[in-house]
């Protein structure tokens, strides 16, 4: 997709300046929308300001302004209370606009936000995003997306402004998610097996960055072994994507799963290690702090952060 020259008719709000959302919010206003944001957090706000946008503490306070607004926050419970809490969209959205909601949840909510965004002549995209912080802030996220054609048609400007790539996956709310939530089953298991792999190999002698090397060469290797591996291997477990991430978005996989009497046996063993490195204290970590489970029960020593040198940044 390419930068627009011009500003666009069209004003974007952002609620949520996390790590992602912060991105996407940048990324919107290089390529020429004018864009609002929203988060409780000051220095989320500060720093969208700095790059130019406009941010506010409630949704309610940039709903009257924006014709697209996308959602990247947390959880369910967090995208109810910015839809329809004391000081949520729904009320000041203008009828026509376009919700885009992107945080992992349930596929059964989004109909329900859906209908009722409806009720009030708003429209709504299942939009789950991929890509983490760097896509989010190259503009380059990947949407899975579902809605009308009149929701899409509102929404495009605002996902090209922040995507990479869009798939339209169906002509409803709720299809979004349930890709999402197969893509999460398959991350999740992916990153607890590289974990559970590289405490196995350093256990038995091998040395890890070679490990690496070769893995990542061979058959073996998947996205996420060759993405979070690195962070293992340099001590750094500064959280890109948290260890409670998993916690939550496993548990979406197997409540959906359990509901249609589906068995999901790698998915639940994956979602135990997660409980169980979230138990020990690491909940707040990156997803690949996995390993120290491993590593703690076969009393294994992980590489160290390599030490700063005098006078360096931190």
């Amino acid at each position: 997709m390419t930068t627009t020259s011009h500003p666009s008719p069209v004003t974007l709000g952002v609620i949520g300046l996390g790590s992602m959302g912060l991105g996407a919010a940048r990324s919107a206003l290089r390529r020429g929308l004018a864009t609002w944001g929203c988060d409780p957090q000051p220095a989320a706000r500060a720093a969208f300001e700095q790059a130019g946008g406009r941010a506010v503490l409630q949704p309610a306070e940039l709903a009257a302004h924006c014709d697209a607004v996308l959602v990247l926050v947390v959880n369910a419970a967090q995208t109810e209370a910015v839809l329809f809490g004391e000081h949520g969209l729904a009320q000041g959205l203008r009828p026509g606009a376009v919700v885009i909601a992107s945080a992992t949840v349930d596929p059964a909510l989004p109909p329900q936000w859906e209908a009722r965004l409806a009720e009030r002549g708003i429209l709504f995209i299942d939009g789950p995003v991929s890509g983490g912080a760097k896509k989010a802030a190259e503009g380059q996220m990947t949407v899975m997306a579902s809605g009308s054609d009149a929701a899409f048609a509102a929404a495009d400007a605002a996902l090209s402004a922040i995507a990479g790539k869009v798939y339209r996956l169906g002509d409803r709310a709720g299809i979004g998610s349930t890709v999402k939530m197969v893509n999460q089953h398959l991350a999740g298991v992916h990153i607890a097996s590289a974990c559970e792999a590289m405490a196995l190999g350093m256990k038995a002698g091998a040395d890890p960055r070679q490990l690496y090397e070769v893995i990542c060469h061979s058959a073996g290797m998947s996205w996420m072994f060759e993405n979070r591996v690195p962070h293992i291997l340099d001590g750094d477990y500064t959280p890109l994507s948290a260890v409670n991430i998993f916690v939550k978005d496993l548990g979406i996989v197997l409540d959906a799963a359990r509901a249609l009497k589906f068995p999901l046996p790698l998915a639940a063993a994956a979602h135990q290690l997660y409980l169980a490195t979230a138990a020990m204290g690491l909940g707040g970590e990156d997803d690949s702090a996995v390993v120290k489970y491993y590593a703690t029960l076969a009393g294994l020593d992980l590489p160290e952060p390599a030490p700063q040198a005098s006078g360096a940044a931190a």
